[in-house]
């Protein structure tokens, strides 16, 4: 692939290519535009309330926690994948604030913003996979806001999801970096199940104490404040 949009480069291998600044700028419009597309699901979700500057602010908060903290590694794996500062924890909290509709547009465009940090790919399956199918699934935690234990409920399904695409992309693009002795499942399963399992224990064990969970319950009625 050699394009407007992205240009071979040897940061992996002769088959991995890199946006060009016309790719990232692409790409940047259409983080935008899901950005506008979830305020706008939001509003038509609640006609009878207004988007407020409160809401803007803690969603744009939440995802600027999320990048910083994402770039915090405890871990990291040879391979890709991280065990981060409770980066997925912040985007868990706009669906789990605001909805599933919010939640997923936003954690979508979360995920192409974390491919524009490091706009390196193989195919665009691939990008789409690792990227905005896996970090916008923790937007899954919008289905979850109202119920009892909603927040950990919601971590959950959203880190579960990730850890699907993960899982797909493994077996679909990454077979080949499986040992000889193991099936490529199992490998798949093994490798995006330690760095993403290691973190959402500490994050869980976090939310199980009562200060924590006291504190984000406060941090919800503010942000839900009209």
């Amino acid at each position: 692939m050699d394009n407007f949009f992205a240009a071979p480069t040897n940061e992996w291998n002769d088959n991995a290519v890199r946006l060009t600044p016309a790719g990232i700028l692409t790409v940047a419009a259409v983080i935008g535009l899901l950005i506008i597309i979830a305020l706008l699901m939001r509003y038509h979700q609640s006609r009878s309330r207004k988007i407020t500057t409160r809401q803007l602010v803690f969603s744009a908060a939440a995802m600027a926690l999320a990048l910083v903290t994402s770039m915090i590694k405890l871990f990291e794996m040879p391979m890709g994948g991280s065990v981060t500062l409770l980066s997925m924890l912040f985007i868990v909290l706009i669906g789990y604030w605001f909805g599933p509709y919010a939640g997923l547009m936003t954690a979508i465009a979360y995920g192409l913003l974390q491919f524009v940090l490091e706009p390196v790919f193989y195919t665009v399956p691939q990008m789409l996979t690792d990227y905005p199918l896996a970090f916008g699934a923790l937007g899954l935690s919008g289905f979850f806001g109202r119920q009892k234990y909603g927040l950990i409920k919601g971590y959950l399904a959203g880190v579960l999801g990730r850890y699907f695409f993960s899982f797909l992309s493994g077996i679909i693009f990454f077979a080949s970096y499986a040992p000889e002795t193991m099936a490529a499942p199992v490998y798949s399963l093994a490798y995006n199940g330690s760095y993403l399992g290691a973190e959402a224990v500490i994050t869980l064990v976090l939310l199980a104490l009562p200060p924590v969970s006291k504190a984000l319950a406060q941090v919800k009625q503010m942000a839900l404040e009209e």
